[in-house]
């Protein structure tokens, strides 16, 4: 049996890493100006260093590695009589950034529980709560609470609720009846259809047609195939509207009343603007803190600190310092190449509107700026450009190609509308087939087959040719 040895081998490789200074570049380059401004200021709170340029003449720092590395140069003495820190008691100097306060926080203790609690100001929102009822019941509806989607559906099933039979059927019905029985009504539903029903048995209880219609023929309502409705309810259609209006008025999306979407504060990035007939753009720096480092503690590093942990921890602050007002250098310089890139391929797009966007991708803009694509992507993410067209996200100047008239390239975004603008003007009682509108845009010189077509109205949560017809 042979018996096999152990080999030492030597392996030269290369590999890609990530520095610190590289990452946070990244993360800046990816942050919007309002997430950018947000960061600063956490930054500015984190590291003593940095501080806001005030519009008052100061001297010019020089901010360049040579300088600030200079300092690691000079030797600390072990052992100095005359100490430069004498003029200054360095200890409490830090202690207001490294500590709570010479008294242990004990004055911060005493400043909180003077106030009154933030808390208080705020309004606290409406909420599901349990009623009375058994132990079991109650624990099932507070499960079922917890399994609410935003629009107060039900989406855990009851063998899920019943943890492999922990719970009984009849605890399991009690649970979601007592849930059901919130305000809103309709929440804890499994369904559109048990929704409905909820709603109508309370506020409308002896319209039996109108729980009818729901409970039989919801799928028909939603094509809009009233005739057939009233037919096999074997009432007019008269009729069948009627209790179709009181459908109408209920709410499909009970638990949306406790889930508000606050509204988004949306600032633009940078201005697309005309400069001598040519566009240019403009990073909007309004009310964006302008950092520098702190001369105080410039003077720190240079002098002879005989304190070396006080020296170490200048440095690596400021290290920090300077690595982040690079990157955000880096970052506005970035924004702005690619931004002009695009308003070099836009510039109809900037002087006529949605019409004459050109197709253009991601990949080509990098390869015009020299950058990955990843960081075009990063440097256009969620940003805006207010442009003669309005307030814009950087990402909607971007779209691919497809065959336009004569051979030509036409925005996918510009077909899109096309076909809506087709669907928005056809004959109610005689919609189009995807088949159709494919045929009339070849017949403009635009090619795309019937399938794109169904794909690009999906895209734009158009109901299909069925769902659409409108029945005399």
């Amino acid at each position: 049996m042979a018996w096999q040895g152990l080999k030492l081998n030597l392996r030269v490789s290369q590999k890609q890493i990530l520095t610190p200074g590289l990452v946070q570049m990244v993360s800046v380059l990816a942050l919007n100006r309002l997430e950018l401004r947000e960061m600063i200021n956490q930054e500015m709170i984190a590291n003593p260093v940095l501080e806001e340029l005030s519009e008052e003449p100061t001297q010019t720092d020089n901010y360049s590695d040579e300088t600030f590395l200079k300092a690691e140069t000079e030797k600390v003495p072990e052992k100095d009589a005359a100490n430069p820190f004498d003029e200054f008691d360095v200890g409490s100097f830090f202690n207001q950034y490294l500590d709570t306060g010479g008294d242990g926080g004990k004055s911060q203790e005493r400043e909180v529980s003077e106030r009154p609690s933030f808390e208080k100001f705020l309004s606290s929102p409406t909420g599901l709560s349990v009623t009375i009822c058994s132990d079991a019941v109650k624990e099932l509806a507070e499960s079922i609470i917890g399994n609410l989607d935003e629009n107060g559906y039900l989406t855990a099933s009851m063998e899920e609720l019943s943890q492999g039979g922990k719970y009984s059927q009849d605890d399991l019905d009690d649970a979601v009846a007592v849930v059901q029985d919130f305000d809103p009504i309709g929440v804890g539903a499994r369904d559109l259809r048990e929704c409905l029903l909820l709603q109508i048995k309370a506020f409308d209880p002896h319209n039996t047609l109108a729980q009818q219609i729901v409970s039989e023929h919801l799928k028909q309502v939603q094509s809009n195939q009233l005739k057939e409705v009233a037919r096999a309810l074997n009432r007019p259609l008269e009729v069948v509207k009627r209790s179709l209006e009181v459908i109408k008025k209920l709410d499909p999306r009970p638990g949306l009343r406790y889930n508000k979407t606050e509204p988004r504060l949306v600032e633009p990035d940078v201005y697309f603007r005309k400069v001598d007939a040519q566009w240019v753009a403009f990073l909007n720096e309004d009310d964006m803190p302008q950092l520098r480092l702190s001369p105080t503690y410039r003077r720190l590093l240079v002098k002879d600190a005989s304190d070396r942990d006080v020296r170490n921890y200048v440095k690596e602050r400021f290290t920090a310092a300077i690595q982040l007002m690079k990157n955000i250098e880096q970052r506005k310089h970035t924004i702005l190449r690619v931004c002009q890139s695009i308003i070099a391929r836009q510039g109809e797009f900037l002087d006529h509107g949605k019409d004459a966007l050109k197709p253009m991708m991601i990949k080509e803009v990098a390869e015009e700026v020299g950058v990955h694509p990843s960081t075009v992507s990063r440097a256009v993410a969620s940003k805006y450009a207010h442009t003669p067209q309005g307030v814009l996200e950087l990402r909607s100047f971007f779209s691919e190609s497809v065959n336009g008239p004569e051979g030509g390239a036409m925005s996918l975004l510009t077909l899109k509308r096309v076909v809506k603008k087709m669907i928005e003007e056809e004959d109610s009682t005689k919609p189009l087939t995807d088949e159709q509108i494919a045929k009339k845009l070849d017949d403009t010189g635009i090619h795309v087959t019937r399938r794109t077509v169904a794909k690009y109205r999906e895209d734009m949560r158009i109901p299909s040719t069925h769902q659409r017809r409108v029945k005399n």
